[in-house]
């Protein structure tokens, strides 16, 4: 079977199920290819890679030893995350769709391999997938544990009880935080430095709720329990204090709308200026 390359793809469609179904055969496909170009590697490529069975089984593998410490050793966490794989097939299948999105979104992304190896955004994402699983069961510590590795080895800081759809895409992803009630939905894009988070001491649903295709640009502050409508574009560096409609384009400290997007999701777009838009 032939690489998915990003040249067999119009970037303007959305990824179809067949790519899905077929995302670790891609990967395995660029692994071989990297292993000749790159033979000194050949070890890792294998290690990491070829000599699993599946995406489960090597994701795992690669997130374990990423951040396995003399606390939580690679052999325990891996055990950890293969448990949650099995018991939870909806998080390989997250994995999936954030891959995608990575690929079809990031220009400098040009295989499906570069992210599974190297992004952290993704390794963030899916370890805190992890958490998640983890929180959701009642095993509280062990999450808060996996929290903090995250967070010291990724630069990414994602509460486990915090709720995040699939085909989402984090960006560069360092200083990344994303608080406990904060609720993300589907194909959402999140640049590096976006915080969402609360506006002080307030206890209780207190963080903000990004709906599906949204566009957090860089260094972004959504702060409260408000409401980022489907499709909206939130602009680097902007404070964002209010709700904003779907498709709304806003801007400033504090935010403002100043647009609306003209094409679809913002997320997908991934257009962070205001050109495309219909200003007000």
């Amino acid at each position: 079977m032939a690489a998915c390359k990003r040249s067999d793809y119009d970037r303007n469609k959305t990824m179809t199920e067949p790519c899905l179904a077929t995302v670790w055969e891609c990967i395995v496909d660029d692994t071989r290819e990297l292993v000749d170009q790159e033979p000194v590697l050949a070890s890792f490529f294998h290690a990491t890679i070829l000599n699993h069975r599946n995406m489960a089984a090597s994701l795992s593998f690669h997130l374990a030893n990423k951040l396995g410490n003399d606390i939580t050793p690679a052999l325990m966490l891996r055990e950890v995350f293969d448990q949650a794989f099995a018991e939870d097939p909806s998080i390989i299948d997250s994995a999936r769709h954030d891959i995608l999105a990575t690929w079809e979104r990031d220009s400098a992304c040009t295989d499906l391999v570069t992210p599974f190896l190297y992004f952290k955004g993704f390794h963030a994402l899916e370890s805190y997938r992890v958490a998640h699983w983890l929180w959701a069961r009642g095993r509280r510590a062990l999450a808060l544990v996996l929290q903090n590795r995250i967070s010291v080895v990724f630069g990414v800081d994602i509460h486990p009880a915090a709720v995040v759809g699939k085909g989402v895409m984090l960006d560069h992803a360092t200083g990344i935080v994303i608080g406990e009630t904060a609720v993300v939905g589907d194909d959402v894009s999140v640049m590096q430095s976006v915080t969402l988070g609360g506006t002080g001491k307030e206890s209780g649903d207190r963080h903000p709720k990004v709906g599906n295709g949204v566009l957090l640009g860089p260094g972004a502050k959504v702060l409260g329990n408000i409401e980022i409508g489907t499709g909206a574009k939130v602009t680097a560096a902007s404070v964002v204090l209010k709700p904003v409609p779907e498709h709304a384009i806003v801007a400033g400290v504090p935010a403002k709308v100043v647009g609306h997007v003209t094409r679809q999701e913002a997320a997908q777009q991934m257009d962070q200026g205001l050109p495309g838009c219909q200003c007000d």
